[in-house]
């Protein structure tokens, strides 16, 4: 059998270039959040404000349904920032001219350990309980998903093509929402019960669903788009044009999904639990604000110093989000400081979250220390 030719993908040959440290950066910013960050933040608010005030509360917690708040944003920014990388990726494999067999296997490999570990850190494989078992339920299993969308497309599609699939995944399951009915309920459902998502989980799943209103496998669709989004914003930072105007290229696509994603809400509400197209507009949007943000500072202006702690997380993302599953860092912060908390009064709960996310940081600092990093 003869070898498999050389992948055509829209990801041009790696050209030599400093590395783009926003990306780690962002990368590093969004995990915080899930390592700990929102103790601390909420703590430290306290400090100033106790009780929150409730603009502010209700930023550290996901909205019911219908609507959007800051927590709602990490997950979608998990999925952007995957997407920010491949281009970087798929080049390097190009230019050390890997075949299509090399890099599906690559991709293959990794969509299969991303559906693993999100089982271990959601779907509780690890009991080894049939009864207990969630197959779809983590946010590692819907950039596997999604991760999957848009490798295709870069190997096969040119890049115009590639930001015309993101459209036609979010027309496709507006479509497939608003117009295929639900037994029982009929079509253009949008409640928990009777949205169509829900119904093909439940159908599919069986018991292995999670149980919650959450839906994953046709809001698959939402999240290949979310990712390409992402894949669209990494090749506008390779791309061979003054960084300056890379940000305000960012900036004007990120104003103009917020404003999609905001007029398609008043027809398709913006509801992440099942990933709605507007609510896929809607966060890229922020989620291409951010990357002008980071991008602009670091990158462009050269402010890295203030980045070096997000980094530090960036660099072992995959460590940072499961690490807190298997290891009990509050627990740890609870037996170094709890003592001392005691005594601090309104400060000793922001030792403890400082402790928290702190004992976790000096882990990833090792490790960066020491140069070791995981991929998958």
């Amino acid at each position: 059998m003869g070898q498999s030719k050389p992948a055509n993908t829209g990801a041009q040959p790696a050209i030599p270039s400093e590395r783009i440290l926003s990306v780690d950066a962002l990368r590093g910013f969004d995990m915080f959040w899930i390592a700990g960050g929102q103790a601390f933040v909420m703590e430290f608010c306290k400090l100033f404000a106790n009780p929150l005030p409730p603009w502010l509360d209700r930023q550290f917690d996901h909205v019911p349904w219908v609507g959007f708040v800051g927590w709602d944003l990490i997950m979608p920014l998990f999925l952007f920032i995957v997407g920010v990388a491949m281009p970087f990726s798929f080049a390097k494999r190009l230019a050390r001219g890997d075949s299509r067999r090399s890099i599906y296997g690559k991709v293959i490999y990794r969509v299969a350990v991303l559906w693993v570990l999100g089982m271990v850190a959601q779907g509780h494989l690890l009991a080894f309980d049939l009864n207990n078992l969630q197959f779809y339920s983590n946010t590692l299993q819907s950039i596997a998903a999604g991760y999957l969308i848009a490798a295709i497309a870069l190997v096969e599609l040119p890049v115009r093509w590639q930001a015309a699939l993101a459209g036609a995944l979010l027309v496709a399951f507006w479509a497939l929402m608003m117009f295929v009915p639900v037994p029982g309920h009929g079509a253009g459902v949008m409640t928990p019960d009777g949205n169509l998502a829900m119904w093909i989980d439940k159908t599919l799943l069986g018991h292995f669903q999670d149980g919650t209103n959450y839906t994953w496998i046709l809001s698959s669709l939402g999240f290949g788009a979310t990712v390409l989004m992402g894949v669209l914003g990494g090749h506008l930072l390779r791309a061979q044009m003054p960084g300056k105007r890379k940000v305000l290229l960012l900036v004007g696509a990120g104003l103009g999904c917020l404003l999609g994603g905001w007029l398609w809400g008043f027809a398709f509400p913006i509801i992440k639990h099942i990933w709605t197209s507007s609510m896929v507009l809607w966060s890229g949007g922020w989620c291409l604000l951010l990357l002008a943000l980071f991008y602009g500072v670091i990158d462009v202006l050269g402010y890295r110093r203030w980045a070096f702690f997000f980094t530090v997380i960036g660099m072992n993302a995959i460590v940072a989000y499961m690490a807190p599953d298997i290891i009990p860092f509050r627990e740890i912060s609870r037996t170094l400081f709890a003592g001392l908390s005691r005594h601090l009064g309104m400060f000793g709960p922001f030792l403890v979250a400082s402790g928290t996310l702190g004992v976790l940081w000096l882990g990833l600092y090792y490790m960066f220390r020491k140069r070791t990093f995981v991929r998958i």
